[in-house]
């Protein structure tokens, strides 16, 4: 009776600590859904972190498949694997890369420092034969190809927008460019919602199914985890990481609200099909590869590579960085509990 009151008492921490990330992964990645609507001008600030927060939640009323948090909890490690010592080194490595490069103003992925920390974990306690290899790397694929689709529907978008108001006058452009990116920005922040709240859910089914507290057969996972999550990243965007809203908005490319609405939708776009197929993606990554899309179709000049440069090497180190920390933390957790 005694271990079994502990195991809860255990389960219910780790809870909290993913509840934690969750709220971090929308801090963290505020600037992704808002930082173009913000830097041209639709949005002052506060409007615009509401609105975000607004449409990340929202969209919990049109989900009906869980594709992602099943990738993330079932698709990641071989079952019988996972303790509550993985979940623990996992998170905190995760908590730990989004901390430094919030702190740092860099535009890194919530999602593969995630997905960093269950691998650090994993290797650490039973080796790389734990992992489930498909499923790692159809989404390590991803930090390719999420940026690079992003990239090419936005510099498309861009590119069918500027043809079909060759002849409207600029003022006009930019007037209805304004109403349109908040379509654009709410589709993006409801597309950040669906993607990335399932992480967190993904890794709270995978405790559960760990400790016997859900079957691991079960096809969708607890209707309450659902709501925490979706209401935790909503909460976490609303408090927002304006460090990174300025690299985001404004370090990479000038940004118009034409070009706003060309970046946001192409990464909307993107966001969508990889949640339609299952996949944890980057929405860091995907906006990052649609605004520099967007700014290439002006000219290649008018994109500060410099700064995509440094943003490409926070991408690569972040897996391998969590992945560290969260092996530390297992190895931690499970020595001194």
């Amino acid at each position: 009776m005694q271990s079994a009151q502990v195991a809860l008492w255990v389960v219910a921490l780790l809870v909290v600590l993913a509840v934690m990330f969750d709220f971090m992964n929308g801090f963290h990645d505020a600037a992704n859904s808002i930082a173009t609507v913000v830097s041209t001008g639709v949005l002052k600030p506060q409007q615009a972190v509401l609105f975000a927060a607004f449409f990340n939640f929202v969209v919990i009323f049109g989900m009906s498949n869980f594709g992602v948090a099943t990738t993330v909890g079932k698709g990641f490690v071989q079952p019988g694997v996972v303790d509550h010592h993985v979940v623990f080194g996992a998170l905190v490595g995760a908590l730990t890369w989004n901390i430094i490069t919030w702190w740092y103003g860099i535009p890194s992925s919530s999602s593969h420092a995630l997905m960093g920390g269950i691998v650090g974990a994993v290797i650490a306690k039973a080796g790389a034969g734990a992992l489930v290899a498909s499923g790692v790397m159809r989404t390590v694929a991803f930090i390719l190809v999420s940026p690079l689709l992003g990239y090419l529907l936005g510099s498309l978008l861009m590119v069918i927008v500027a043809w079909v108001f060759r002849r409207t006058a600029p003022l006009k452009v930019d007037g209805w460019f304004r109403r349109l990116q908040l379509v654009s920005a709410g589709l993006y922040s409801a597309g950040h919602g669906s993607n990335d709240a399932q992480k967190t859910i993904g890794i709270i089914w995978m405790l559960l199914i760990a400790t016997g507290h859900v079957a691991a057969d079960d096809k969708a996972p607890p209707s309450w985890v659902i709501w925490i999550c979706f209401a935790a990243i909503g909460a976490g965007t609303m408090f927002g990481g304006w460090r990174i809203v300025k690299t985001m908005g404004q370090k990479i490319t000038k940004l118009k609200p034409v070009h706003g609405f060309c970046a946001e939708t192409g990464g909307a776009m993107t966001l969508f099909l990889a949640s339609a197929l299952g996949i944890p993606v980057s929405t860091t990554h995907t906006i990052t590869g649609a605004i520099v899309g967007v700014g290439s179709v002006q000219r290649a000049s008018a994109v500060r590579w410099g700064v995509a440069g440094n943003i490409v090497w926070a991408w690569i180190f972040t897996i391998p960085a969590s992945a560290f920390v969260a092996g530390v933390c297992y190895w931690l957790s499970f020595t001194l509990f």
